[in-house]
C-alpha cells in the first residue's frame, strides 16, 4: 500500500529514476502533466512519492520503484520526521527479529487493526528486551494514533526484513539516515571502535556514556551473559542505539536518555570496560551544579576540562580493575588547567596508556587525536610506568583515512606487549613506556610525540635514499611520457551524440554511486578520482547491493565542477562506486572506455552540462557530448588519451614522493638524524 502523504524532494525523484536533478527540473518545465508540489519551500519544493511514482511509470522512466528506495522515501518523507519513522520501523523490526508469528497476525487486515493492535504487541517484545518498564529506559513504545501515519512504512519495512532480515533492514534504513544527514551526527569509524574495543579486551559488561549510534558497544566481542548499557542526551539516539543493539547481539540491552554527567542513570553500576566518544570542548558540562560531586576522586575539573569529566566518570563506573578507553583530542593531555588532575591519575596507576592516532582517523579529521586506555586501580603499580605510542606515521593521503590494518597490528603488539609485563622495551618513533616520574614536571604532558624518541638514523637515512631514488627514476619516467608537441589544426565539425543517448541505444549502462553495502568493502570516493588515488572510503553497512568497479569502466564526479573522468584499471577494479560517481560502462564493440573518458573531460563538454547553485556545480552526465566516430578512430584517440593519463599519474606521483623528500630532509637536518654534509 502507497502512503500518499510521503512526500520526495526533486533530489528523490532523481534518485528513483536514476538522473541528475537537472533532468528532473526539465520535466516539471517541459511536462504540464508532472505533479504540483504538495509541500516544501518555493526553492525546495516537495512532491507526493505516489503521484512521482505514478508519472514516472507512465512516463515509461520506471518499470517499478525498488522496494528499498521506496521504503526509505517513505521514511525520508514522514509527515513527523525521518527520525520518529525510523524508531517506529525499529519497533516493527525487533517485533519480526524476536516474535515474527505475531508480526504477522498483527499485520493481517486493515491499517487501523495493524495500528490498534501494535502497541500491545511491543510491549512483550520491548519490555523483556530492554529490562525495565517502557518508560524507564530509551524506547519509548509508541500509541495507535502515533503510529498511525507510520502505517505504510512499517509494512515495507516488513516486506524489505523478508528479503534482507531485520537487523540488516534497520542498518539499511539507519545509514541512509546518518549518510542524508552528515552535519547532524558526530560518528565514530567502525575501525576506530574495533580499536577501542580491542583495548578494552573481552568484558561482560560494557558501558558508553555517550553512545551516539552505538559504534562502540556494535564493535565489542560477544560474550556468554553479556550486558550493553547506553546512555545518550539525545533521545533519538539513545533510541536507536538499542534498536542497533537488540538487533544485532543477543546481550542484555540496558540504553537511557541524559545527559551522563548530569544525570547519570547507571550510578550503581560497576562495568568490566567503559568505551566512550565523548563531546569535546563543552563550556556547560555541569561544572558550577556538579562541584561536589562523588566522581571527581582525581580533582575538580576546570570549566575548560569537560574531557576530564569524562575520564573520571568512566573510573567511577568501572569496576576495580575495570578498563575504559576513551576518544580525547589532543590537548587533553597538555593544557595547564587539567595538569594536576592528570598528575594524580599518573600518581595513582589509573591512567595506563596513551596512543596518538593518525590524522583522519574521526572528527574533527585535521587533528591527530588520541585514545587515553585508563583502569580503575585495584593496587599500585610495582613499577609505575605509561605507554605512550604514536601512530602518526600510518596517515594516508588525501581523505581516505589511515591505515586502519597497520594502527592495529602496531598499536595492540606494544599494548598487549606492555600490559603483560608493566613495560616495553624501546620502540623508535613508535612507542615507549615512560616511567611515571618523568612526567611529573610542572606541565604533566604526556602527548607522545614529546617523549618519543624519534626513527633511528639508519632507518631515516635509508627512507629518504629510497625515496629520492624513487623521485629521480619518476622525474626520468615523467621525462619519456611528456607528450610530443601539438600540431594545430582547424575545428573538428563531427556529428555528436551524448551519452543519454548512447545509454538508450544500448552502447553504454549507466549507474549512480549507493548509500550502503556490505561491511569492509573498499570504496572509491570523488575525492580519490579527482586525485587520482587508490579507493579509500567505507560504505554504511547494509544489504544494499553496491555498485562495483569492473576493468575500462569510466567513472566520472557529478559536483565540484572539474572536467574528470576516469578510467578503472585492474588494480582499481572491484572497489564498490561511492556517492556523487557516476559510472559508464562502455559496450567494447561499440565504445572504446579511453576515447569516452578523454572526450568527457573536454572543458567545455562540462561547462554545457553543468548547472550551478550558490555554492555547487553539478554535473548532468547524460548531457556530455562525444563525437560519432567508427571504433578504430575512437581507438586512435584513446591510445593519446591513455599516453596523457601516464604523463598525468608520472607528474603526480613525482609531485607526492618531491614533497615527501622535502619534509623528510627538513625532519632529518632539523632533528640531527641527517648531517648536512
Amino acid at each position: 500500500m502507497q502512503d500518499n502523504a510521503t512526500e520526495v524532494t526533486a533530489a528523490g525523484i532523481a534518485r528513483l529514476a536514476g538522473v541528475g536533478r537537472a533532468a528532473v527540473s526539465n520535466w516539471r518545465r517541459r511536462h504540464a502533466d508532472f505533479p504540483k508540489p504538495v509541500g516544501g519551500t518555493e526553492t525546495s519544493p516537495s512532491f507526493a512519492l505516489a503521484e512521482v511514482e505514478a508519472w514516472l511509470r507512465r512516463q515509461g522512466k520506471l518499470a517499478e520503484v525498488p522496494l528499498r528506495e521506496r521504503v526509505w522515501q517513505q521514511l525520508a518523507g514522514h509527515p513527523e520526521g525521518p527520525v520518529t519513522a525510523l524508531t517506529h520501523a525499529g519497533c516493527v523490526l525487533l517485533l519480526i527479529h524476536e516474535r515474527p508469528t505475531v508480526w504477522l497476525d498483527v499485520s493481517a487486515g486493515s491499517d487501523e487493526r495493524l495500528t490498534a493492535m501494535l502497541p500491545d504487541a511491543l510491549e512483550k517484545v520491548i519490555t523483556p528486551r530492554f529490562g525495565g518498564t517502557p518508560h524507564e529506559g530509551a524506547v519509548r513504545i509508541p500509541t495507535g494514533p502515533e503510529l498511525g501515519p507510520s502505517a505504510p512504512l512499517l509494512r515495507g519495512a516488513a516486506d524489505l526484513a523478508a528479503e534482507l532480515g531485520a537487523r540488516q533492514t534497520f542498518e539499511f534504513l539507519l545509514g541512509r539516515h546518518l549518510d542524508a544527514n552528515p552535519r547532524q551526527y558526530t560518528l565514530t569509524p567502525a575501525e576506530l571502535a574495533r580499536l577501542m574495543a580491542d583495548l578494552a579486551g573481552p568484558a561482560r559488561t560494557v558501558l558508553d556514556p555517550a553512545c551516539g549510534t552505538g559504534a562502540l558497544l556494535r564493535a565489542v566481542a560477544a560474550r556468554p551473559g553479556q550486558e550493553l548499557h547506553a546512555q545518550d542526551s539525545a533521545a533519538d539516539l539513545a533510541a536507536l542505539t538499542a534498536f542497533r543493539l537488540a538487533l544485532g547481539t543477543q546481550a542484555a540491552v540496558r540504553a537511557a536518555t541524559g545527559d551522563s554527567l548530569r544525570a547519570d542513570a547507571h550510578p550503581g553500576l560497576r562495568a568490566d570496560a567503559v568505551l566512550c566518544h565523548p563531546p569535546f570542548n563543552e563550556r556547560n558540562w555541569g561544572h558550577d551544579e556538579l562541584a561536589y560531586d562523588p566522581r571527581w576522586e582525581y580533582g575538580f575539573p576546570a570549566r575548560t576540562e569537560s574531557e576530564l569529566a569524562w575520564v573520571q566518570h568512566a573510573l567511577a563506573r568501572l569496576r576495580d580493575g575495570g578498563t575504559a578507553v576513551l576518544l580525547m583530542p589532543p590537548a587533553a593531555a597538555s593544557r595547564r588547567s587539567g595538569r594536576r588532575i592528570r598528575a594524580d591519575l599518573l600518581r595513582r596507576g589509573a591512567l595506563r596508556a596513551v596512543v596518538a592516532l593518525p590524522v583522519g582517523a574521526a572528527p574533527p579529521y585535521n587533528i591527530p587525536l588520541h585514545l587515553w586506555v585508563l583502569r580503575r586501580p585495584d593496587k599500585a603499580p610495582a613499577q609505575p610506568e605509561v605507554l605512550l605510542a604514536d601512530a602518526g606515521r600510518f596517515a594516508a593521503e588525501g581523505r581516505g583515512g589511515p591505515d586502519w590494518q597497520s594502527v592495529r597490528d602496531a598499536v595492540l603488539d606494544a599494548w598487549q606487549t606492555y600490559d603483560r609485563a608493566g613495560t616495553l622495551p624501546e620502540r623508535p618513533g613508535l612507542a615507549r613506556s615512560v616511567p611515571v616520574i618523568e612526567l611529573l614536571d610542572d606541565d604533566v604532558d604526556f602527548a607522545p610525540a614529546r617523549h618519543l624518541p624519534p626513527p633511528t638514523v639508519a632507518d631515516g637515512a635509508e627512507q629518504l635514499t629510497d625515496v629520492r631514488a624513487r623521485l629521480g627514476e619518476t622525474l626520468r619516467l615523467t621525462a619519456g611520457l611528456t607528450p610530443p608537441p601539438a600540431r594545430s589544426a582547424p575545428p573538428a565539425r563531427w556529428p555528436l551524440t551524448t551519452v543519454g543517448e548512447l545509454a538508450r541505444g544500448g552502447a553504454l549502462v549507466l549507474r549512480t554511486g549507493g548509500n550502503g553495502g556490505h561491511a569492509r568493502v573498499p570504496v572509491l570516493t570523488d575525492h580519490d578520482v579527482l586525485a587520482g588515488t587508490a579507493p579509500s572510503g567505507h560504505l554504511p553497512e547494509s544489504e544494499e547491493e553496491a555498485v562495483l568497479t569492473e576493468p575500462g569502466d569510466v567513472v566520472v564526479p557529478v559536483l565540484g565542477g572539474g572536467a574528470v573522468a576516469r578510467v578503472i584499471d585492474d588494480a582499481t577494479a572491484g572497489a564498490a562506486l561511492g556517492r556523487n560517481l557516476v559510472l559508464l560502462r562502455p559496450d567494447p564493440a561499440a565504445l572504446d572506455a579511453w576515447f569516452l573518458a578523454g572526450f568527457l573531460r573536454g572543458t567545455a563538454n562540462n561547462r554545457q552540462a553543468s548547472s550551478y547553485a550558490s555554492t555547487a556545480t553539478r554535473l548532468d552526465v547524460r548531457r556530455l557530448q562525444l563525437p560519432r566516430l567508427p571504433l578504430d578512430e575512437q581507438r586512435r584517440y584513446g591510445a593519446r588519451f591513455r599516453a596523457l593519463d601516464e604523463f598525468e599519474r608520472a607528474l603526480r606521483l613525482a609531485s607526492r614522493l618531491g614533497g615527501q623528500l622535502v619534509r623528510g630532509m627538513y625532519d632529518g637536518l632539523a632533528d640531527g638524524t641527517v648531517t648536512p654534509d
